[in-house]
C-alpha cells in the first residue's frame, strides 16, 4: 500500500473529497475488482486503515477474519428488465435467508435462490419476499444483524449483480422484495465496520454509555447528527434505486424508540409507557423522516416495523402525527402459540384468549400476522412442527405407514394454527422459509459452540420431493391457503366478525370478506347439525378444508354439499345455517377447520 499517494482535501462541514480523473485512454481511474483502503490520520497521530462507510462491495479471503474493500464497477453491469410489481393489497410475505436456501450444508448463493427457491415461493402463492442478512456482516452467525458495511450486499452469497438478478426475476413473477434493514445498531468491528472510523468513540455513534447496547454488544447511532441522518437516509435510497428493492422491514424498532431499549421493561399498553422522558425522540424523528421521504419518493414503497412495545400511531401517516409505517409485526401471536403448545393440554386451550390475542391490535394500524418466524426457528427454541411432533418427525412422517396419534395431532394443528392466524390475525401474513412444510429441527449457524457446523444452517427442500413423506401435504395446504386468500382477499378486508368462541365445544367461527371460517379444536368431539351465524344470506360451499386427504387429513367432509342459510339470527349475525364439523365414526381426532364461501345471495 502507498499510504500517501491519493490525499483527500478537506471541505466545509467535516467533508473530505478525493477526485480521481480517468486514465489517458478515458477508462476509469480505478479498475474493476481493485482493492482499496482509506487511511485516516487521527488528531492523536494514529494511522488507521479503514473501509469506506460507502463501500459497495467487500470480500474476505478464505482464511482472513477481516473484509477488504473491493471496487465494483463491471464493464457490463446487470440491467434490470422487469418493472416493479404493484403494491399488493393483501401482503403474503415469505421471510427468507439466502445462505440457508439449500439442503446442502454450505452457504448457498444468490444464484441458487433465484433458480431453486423463487419458483417454490411463486408456487406457494406468496407475493412478497423479505430477505434477511443482505447488508454485509462479518459474523455469519449474527443472522445478518451485526452490520459492518451498510451499502454492500453480502459477498458470501455472490456478487451485487447476482442479487440484482434475483430481485429482477422475482419482479418477473409479480413478487415484491423487501430488505431487512438494520438501522437500529451496528457492529463494533473497527477494521471492517463503522466503529471508531476516525479513531474516536463518537463518529456515527453516541459516546458510551448511550452509544452502546449492553445486550447486543453493538454501537448505537447518533440520530441527532445531520451527517448520520444523511448516511442512513441515503442508505435507504441506495437499496431502492441500485438494487430495486420494494421496501423495508425495519429491525429493532423497540430498541430505537426508548432510551431503555426495551431491556428489562414490560409493556402493558398504558400510555405512560409510550409518552415520557424514556422515549428517544431523536430516533423517533428519524423513523418519521425515513417513512416520510420513502413514501413521497416511492409511493408504492412498503415499510414494516418490528416493534414489540405496541407504540401508538406507529402505522399512521406522518401527517397525522404517526411514525408512517405501513405495517407492524404482530409479535404477540407467535409467542401465544408457543406458550399454548408448551404449557397447556389440548382440552385446556382457551378459545377466547386465542381470539383476543389474534384480534388485539390498534384500530386503523395494519399488522402482519404470523404463527412463527425466524425467531422461533433459532437454536434454543423450536418450530411449531417440532413442538407438535418432536422426535416422531424422524420416524413417522411416511405415508406408507398409518399416522401415529402424535403425527396426526401435529399435522392437523399445524394447518389449523396457520389458517386461523392467516384469517384472523392481521392485514398481512408472514411465514419463514421451510416452516410452511413443517421443516424438522431448528436453525443454527456455524459457530464455535457447534464446531462450525452447517448441518442446521440449511433448509431441507429435498424432503418435499419425496412423495412418501408427509411434508408435501403441509406444503400443499400452505399453497392452497394462500391461493384461496388471493381469490377472496380477506387480508385486505376489514377485521373479521367473530360470532363464536365456544369454550366447551372448542369451536371458533368468524366471517371476513364473504368467507365463513369454522374451526373445531376439540380433541375428541365432532358435531352434527351445528348452527353457525353468518351475515350474507344464500348458498355456501366448502372452498378450503384442512381435513382433505391431500393435506394429510381424513376426508370426512363431502365437498359437494350445499349449505343454505335460514333467516334466523344467531350469535349477532342476521342469518344462520347448520353444518357438520367432522365425522365421529372415522377416528377419535376431530380437529378440523374449513372455509365456506357464499356463492348465491
Amino acid at each position: 500500500w502507498d499510504k500517501f499517494s491519493h490525499p483527500y482535501s478537506k471541505k466545509e462541514f467535516g467533508k473530505w473529497e478525493l477526485i480521481l480523473p480517468p486514465k489517458p485512454d478515458n477508462s476509469p481511474a480505478v479498475d474493476h475488482n481493485t482493492k482499496l483502503k482509506v487511511v485516516v490520520h487521527t488528531k492523536e497521530g494514529e494511522r488507521l486503515y479503514r473501509i469506506s462507510p460507502w463501500a459497495k462491495y467487500v470480500t474476505r479471503e478464505e482464511k482472513s477474519v477481516v473484509y477488504d474493500w473491493v471496487h465494483w464497477d463491471p464493464p457490463q453491469p446487470y440491467v434490470h428488465i422487469h418493472p416493479r410489481p404493484k403494491k399488493p393489497l393483501s401482503l403474503r410475505i415469505y421471510e427468507a435467508h439466502v445462505g440457508i436456501g439449500s439442503p446442502e450444508p454450505k452457504v448457498a448463493s444468490y444464484k441458487n435462490f433465484t433458480h431453486n427457491v423463487l419458483p417454490r415461493i411463486k408456487d406457494l402463492g406468496y407475493n412478497c419476499i423479505q430477505l434477511m442478512a443482505i447488508m454485509e456482516h462479518a459474523y455469519y452467525a449474527s443472522f445478518g444483524y451485526q452490520i459492518t458495511s451498510y451499502f454492500a450486499a453480502s459477498s458470501r452469497f455472490g456478487t451485487p449483480d447476482d442479487l440484482k438478478e434475483l430481485i429482477d426475476v422475482a419482479h418477473s413473477m409479480g413478487i415484491a422484495v423487501l430488505l431487512d434493514v438494520v438501522h437500529s445498531h451496528a457492529s463494533k468491528n473497527t477494521e471492517d465496520g463503522l466503529n471508531a472510523f476516525d479513531g474516536s468513540d463518537s463518529c456515527f455513534f453516541h459516546s458510551p454509555p448511550r452509544g452502546e447496547h449492553s445486550l447486543w454488544g453493538s454501537r448505537l447511532f447518533n440520530y441527532a447528527s445531520w451527517e448520520v441522518l444523511r448516511f442512513l437516509l441515503s442508505n435507504l435510497r441506495w437499496w431502492l434505486e441500485e438494487y430495486r428493492f420494494d421496501g423495508f422491514r425495519f429491525d429493532g424498532i423497540t430498541s430505537m424508540l426508548y432510551h431503555h431499549h426495551g431491556i428489562g421493561t414490560g409493556f402493558s399498553g398504558d400510555y405512560n409507557e409510550y409518552f415520557g422522558l424514556q422515549v428517544d425522540e431523536e430516533s423517533l424523528v428519524y423513523l418519521m423522516l425515513s417513512n416520510h421521504i420513502l413514501h413521497i419518493l416511492y409511493p408504492d414503497c412498503i415499510t414494516i416495523a418490528e416493534d414489540v412495545s405496541g407504540m401508538p400511531a406507529l402505522c399512521r401517516r406522518v401527517e397525522e402525527g404517526g411514525l408512517g409505517f405501513d405495517y407492524r409485526l404482530a409479535m404477540a401471536i407467535p409467542d401465544k402459540w408457543i406458550q399454548i403448545l408448551k404449557e397447556l393440554k389440548d382440552e385446556e386451550w382457551d378459545m377466547g384468549n386465542i381470539v383476543f390475542t389474534l384480534t388485539n391490535r390498534r384500530y386503523g394500524e395494519k399488522c402482519i400476522a404470523y404463527a412463527e418466524s425466524h425467531d422461533q426457528a433459532l437454536v434454543g427454541d423450536k418450530t411449531l412442527a417440532f413442538w407438535l411432533m418432536d422426535k416422531e418427525m424422524y420416524t413417522n412422517m411416511s405415508t406408507l405407514i398409518p399416522m401415529s396419534p402424535i403425527i396426526d395431532r401435529g399435522i392437523q394443528l399445524h394447518k389449523m394454527i396457520r389458517l386461523l392466524t392467516h384469517g384472523l390475525g392481521g392485514e398481512g401474513y408472514l411465514n419463514f422459509m421451510g416452516n410452511e412444510f413443517g421443516h424438522p429441527e431448528w436453525l443454527d449457524f456455524p459457530r464455535e459452540g457447534n464446531n462450525q457446523s452447517y448441518h442446521y444452517a440449511r433448509r431441507q427442500f429435498n424432503l418435499l420431493d419425496m412423495d412418501h413423506l408427509r411434508y408435501h401435504q403441509l406444503y400443499a395446504f400452505d399453497r392452497d391457503m394462500n391461493r384461496t386468500e388471493d381469490k377472496y382477499g380477506w387480508l385486505a378486508a376489514p377485521p373479521a366478525y367473530v360470532s363464536a368462541k365456544h369454550e366447551g365445544d372448542k369451536v371458533i367461527v368468524f366471517d371476513r370478506a364473504n368467507v365463513l371460517f369454522i374451526f373445531n379444536f376439540h380433541p375428541s368431539k365432532s358435531f352434527q347439525d351445528y348452527r353457525v351465524g353468518v351475515e350474507a344470506p344464500g348458498k355456501y360451499k366448502i372452498k378450503l378444508d384442512s381435513d382433505g386427504v391431500q393435506y394429510g387429513g381424513h376426508g370426512r367432509l363431502d365437498h359437494n354439499t350445499d349449505f343454505f342459510t335460514e333467516p334466523q339470527p344467531f350469535n349477532g349475525r342476521s342469518n344462520s345455517m347448520l353444518v357438520n364439523i367432522s365425522n365421529t365414526t372415522l377416528l377419535t381426532h376431530q380437529r378440523s377447520p374449513f372455509l365456506l364461501n357464499v356463492t348465491e345471495s
